[in-house]
């Protein structure tokens, strides 16, 4: 079968060959930003070091900080010295304007929303929470949540709304970070909801949403273990069951940026009822209301389906914890089911680490030795070691942190882009 070329060949009628990788992408990003970003990972660095770590000419460093200085992007800060007696003028290092810009992420949840709001260099300056009955909520009660907590949150910091940039929101579900737009979350009674405009108009600022699990691994890349990692996998486990991955240092959503739903992945044909509606999904079998199910059955605990969840999950892991045979078996099967998800991670993506996270990562019955044993059998035998497996059983500050990062992702992309044109139409 004849090859086509997807371009006009050239005049002496060679055609190309090898990926058309368009001009400033993802991969190839303006040299300004990555002086900035790199000024904002380090901290603070010499312009000397920026040229060094960048390949790039000590001059071209100067002009582009002289930009951002002059845009009030970042600022000379006086380095400290190993010998204070040292003569001469004073090492200056350059370090991101903390006050040029603040920002504030939330995490929706089923059990509590959580609130940070953070300065231009990722420093906490405030959180907050505030609780909320289960089950699905109207666009309009959670705008009205999502207004409430951010003013709460205002108010320990001591700033208006109209002082931050940008608002990052994460939550459980189908979401498409790109367009702003929820196809279908367990906190939403409807489907297909704009949220981020929504929000924007509510709450007269800049709103940006990503799924929970893409916010938890962001948090991990600015914040966490994965920093110095080009690739790792993050999977959380609270009311349901996610994953965010990090593929060269960004965050991978995959081409209609609706990936990486390991939750959703299969693992018994007509098996458990997944809140999704389908079945099968590993999440049925691992999430806390699969083991709230489970107890109900196994345990007849009927009479006790009317107490809150966290509430009878915490009963569930008491009495595991004593001896009952029954409630560690469904523990036990939880984690098999969790093996074969990691399992299937590992032999997908080969991470060089795996992060578990979530409120019920402290039941560390869903990664004992045991589990992570089947984990091993599970995995393609390569005869190299599989990927280390963290637990960061961390709080909801954490995944609201991620989405404070998402939102000064999105307000430096604006403001550099902004600046790119201007100084390319000059």
């Amino acid at each position: 079968m004849p090859v086509t070329a997807t371009r006009p060949a050239s005049g002496d009628g060679r055609k190309g060959v090898g990926p058309l990788i368009p001009p400033l992408t993802e991969s190839q990003r303006p040299l300004r930003q990555q002086v900035f970003d790199l000024v904002r990972a380090a901290g603070l660095i010499p312009r000397v070091q920026l040229a060094k770590d960048l390949g790039v000419s000590p001059a071209t460093v100067t002009t582009i900080s002289s930009e951002l200085i002059e845009a009030g992007l970042i600022e000379e800060v006086a380095a400290p010295r190993d010998n204070d007696a040292g003569r001469g003028r004073p090492a200056v290092a350059l370090g991101v304007r903390a006050q040029a810009h603040r920002v504030a992420g939330m995490k929706l949840s089923d059990r509590e929303h959580t609130a940070v709001i953070v300065d231009f260099a990722g420093k906490l300056i405030a959180d907050d929470a505030i609780p909320r009955q289960p089950g699905p909520m109207s666009l309009p009660e959670i705008l009205e949540a999502i207004e409430t907590l951010l003013a709460r949150v205002c108010a320990k910091a001591d700033m208006n709304r109209s002082d931050l940039s940008a608002v990052g929101i994460g939550l459980p579900g189908f979401v498409d970070c790109a367009e702003g737009m929820v196809f279908w979350s367990s906190i939403l009674a409807e489907r297909n909801v704009p949220i981020a405009a929504a929000a924007t108009a509510r709450l007269g600022l800049p709103a940006y949403v990503d799924n929970d699990a893409n916010l938890v691994a962001l948090a991990e890349l600015w914040f966490g273990a994965g920093r110095s990692l080009s690739d790792f996998a993050v999977v959380t486990i609270e009311h349901g069951v996610g994953m965010g991955f990090v593929m060269n240092h960004r965050i991978y959503r995959g081409a209609q940026r609706l990936g990486m739903e390991l939750g959703h992945t299969k693992v018994q044909l007509d098996g458990a009822l997944c809140r999704c509606g389908q079945r099968g999904c590993i999440e049925a079998y691992v999430a806390d209301y699969a083991l709230a199910r489970e107890a109900a059955t196994a345990l007849n605990w009927g009479h006790k389906e009317s107490q809150p969840i966290n509430v009878l999950l915490e009963s569930l892991y008491d009495h595991a914890k004593a001896g009952n045979v029954t409630a560690k078996s469904i523990f036990r099967r939880a984690g098999r089911y969790l093996a074969l998800g990691l399992s299937n991670v590992v032999n997908l993506f080969d991470p060089s680490l795996i992060i578990l996270s979530g409120e019920r990562m402290r039941y560390d019955y869903l990664y004992a030795a045991e589990t992570l044993a089947e984990m091993d059998n599970l995995a393609i035998n390569t005869g190299r070691p599989r990927p280390p497996i963290e637990i960061h059983a961390w709080g909801d500050l954490l995944w609201a942190h991620g989405a404070a990062a998402l939102a000064l992702s999105e307000v430096t992309e604006a403001i550099l882009s902004s600046a790119a044109r201007e100084i390319a139409a000059q």
